[in-house]
């Protein structure tokens, strides 16, 4: 019988250090640590499975809170099924001691524990939703304000034209001019057509002027 821990974040930037230092106190092993970050939305992530298929029955699994788990209320009501009675891994939430399946046997500790775990597991999903509609609403006020998302609109290379032209004569091969230009074939036919639209403006230009 081992002792596991499951550590995860929704992304790169954020930190685990507090649910790291909570595992830390209970003297598991490093190796048996696992972390993601990932979104809690289901259950593929690297690490989790991996621990997945390391579970053995009788082991004992630490979380630092139900929501690292994950926050979707289907999912999480699976996989407990999974981890509690398939594999037979008992599970401790540090932050909430009635979700402790190693003290809860009877009947009464089992209904107020699933209980418990239900009602947590419904926030946690609502609580991504409201995370969710936050960053949306975010965006759209920002966009209100002029802010661009997505990647930048490419430019030209300096010598675009230089290039085109010995593309264009036979000088240059298609794969040679995508590598001088740094883009992809998708890419470089839209800065061709920006370029052919603007060397065609500028013919006209110069016809009025004359």
């Amino acid at each position: 019988m081992q002792n596991w821990a499951y550590v995860r974040v929704s992304s790169e930037t954020q930190n685990e250090g507090r649910q790291m230092l909570a595992m830390e106190k209970l003297d598991i092993p490093e190796e048996n640590i696992f972390v993601d970050k990932a979104s809690g939305k289901d259950f593929q992530r690297p690490a989790y499975q991996n621990m997945l298929r390391r579970l053995m029955r009788g082991d004992t699994l630490y979380l630092a809170a139900l929501d690292r788990l994950g926050r979707n209320y289907l999912e999480i009501q699976n996989q407990w099924r999974i981890l509690t009675k398939d594999i037979g891994v008992e599970i401790v939430i540090i932050d909430v001691p009635l979700l402790d399946t190693r003290i809860h046997k009877d009947l009464m500790g089992t209904f107020i524990a699933d209980l418990t775990m239900s009602l947590l597991s419904v926030f946690a999903e609502q609580e991504r939703n409201s995370i969710r509609k936050r960053q949306a609403e975010g965006i759209a006020a920002a966009k209100l304000r002029g802010v661009r998302f997505g990647r930048p609109n490419a430019k030209f290379p300096a010598n675009f034209t230089d290039l085109v032209t010995q593309w264009e004569d036979g000088a240059l091969a298609f794969e040679e001019i995508l590598e001088q230009c740094g883009v992809c074939r998708s890419t470089f036919y839209k800065y061709l057509a920006q370029h052919r639209l603007i060397q065609s403006f500028k013919l006209h230009e110069s016809s009025i002027m004359v």
